[in-house]
């Protein structure tokens, strides 16, 4: 049974807490059986291209005829592997029975996986599997606090819900966020009249123009839903900092790479 109210809590380097569903047994299960299915139609297609090459491999030499069965029984564990293995690497977390549940794998510490974690996990997917219909895994699963099978274990990825909706909860000002008392806060120079004031970015500090750069540096590491999140994040902490409303019109990014220009500019005019 899935508990679909496990949540897995993020601190991002900008202190932003993320909060994104885990998923459970349910959805991996069904993920799992759409991929399957698909895994099986490529090995149908292999049975047929054999019954194609086998009486040729039979009228091969001795030596020829077992490295040919060897690579016959190799290449389905190669489609198995590779299938999982390629599709999360290089689709975002996904591949297509994830794509249809709406599930992803990422990493712990909220990005992106790559090649290697993808590789990693998938490798020991063989071991999740025993003794039947992923025994191991199933167990794993239920024992670890973030529903994580003994491959996402050693690759550090766990298995979130996608949102197709992200809205960000408004940030208190009681609340610890990037601009929290325990940071040296340097109060900034009053705005240049040229900034107008409809962003009034004198009300923000040093420490702010640093998440931002932060953000920048490692937004294109990030998955799409992720990246939307923490970025409707930063901006109502900064909306809330500055008193005034989402400027309309205009996308959360493009107000944080404003914000960030403005603030550069008056970064500029501080004394060393």
């Amino acid at each position: 049974m899935e508990r679909e109210w496990d949540q897995l809590s993020i601190e991002t380097p900008e202190l932003v807490d993320l909060e994104m569903p885990v998923a459970g047994i349910g959805s991996r299960f069904i993920a799992l059986l759409i991929d399957y299915l698909i895994w099986l139609a490529f090995i149908l297609l292999l049975i047929v291209l054999i019954s194609y090459l086998g009486p040729s491999t039979e009228a091969a030499p001795g030596p020829t005829s077992k490295w040919a069965v060897a690579i016959l029984i190799l290449i389905p564990f190669l489609i198995f592997w590779g299938y999982f293995t390629l599709f999360e690497a290089f689709w975002n977390g996904r591949t297509p029975g994830k794509r249809i549940v709406r599930i992803r794998v990422i990493q712990k510490s909220g990005r992106g996986i790559g090649l290697f974690e993808s590789m990693t996990r998938n490798f020991l997917r063989i071991v999740d599997q025993f003794p039947l219909i992923y025994g191991v895994g199933i167990v794993s699963i239920f024992l670890t606090k973030q529903h994580q099978r003994l491959g996402d274990l050693a690759a550090g990825t766990l298995v979130i819900h996608d949102r197709t909706h992200l809205a960000a909860a408004p940030v208190e000002s009681t609340t610890r966020t990037f601009t929290a008392d325990i940071l040296a806060d340097v109060p900034m120079a009053p705005a240049p009249a040229k900034l107008g004031p409809s962003y009034p970015v004198e009300r923000l500090r040093v420490t702010d123009l640093e998440v931002l750069e932060g953000f920048f540096a490692r937004r294109l590491d990030l998955p799409l839903e992720i990246r939307a999140q923490l970025a409707e994040r930063i901006a109502a902490g900064l909306l809330t900092r500055m008193g005034i409303s989402a400027p309309s019109g205009t996308s959360t990014e493009t107000f944080l790479e404003e914000t960030a220009r403005q603030l550069r500019e008056i970064a500029r005019l501080l004394p060393s």
